[in-house]
């Protein structure tokens, strides 16, 4: 009987395509933390603009709608403030 060597530190191919479905998740928290990043860094500055604000709820409501899609599988229509625009 002879041993297999597993390497626990490589991903698994589950584990792979779990990350890889959850991508646009995580690429819209990396949009919340660099949005979170600016207002922080605005703050040596004199304080947050109007658009340093708008990229915050804009991120922030990225991430709502895309783990709606994620966790319903439907994909959530835009606003009609943005279909307006």
């Amino acid at each position: 009987m002879s041993k297999r060597h597993i390497n626990i530190d490589e991903p698994s191919p589950d584990d792979l395509s779990a990350i890889e479905a959850e991508w646009p998740l995580i690429d819209a928290e990396l949009s919340l933390l660099d949005a979170e990043i600016a207002l922080i860094n605005a703050a040596d500055h004199g304080g947050p603009s109007q658009l340093d604000w708008r990229r915050l709820r804009r991120a922030e409501a990225r991430i709502t709608r895309v783990a709606a899609e994620l966790f319903t599988g439907l994909p959530v229509r835009p606003s009609a403030r943005k279909l307006a625009a």
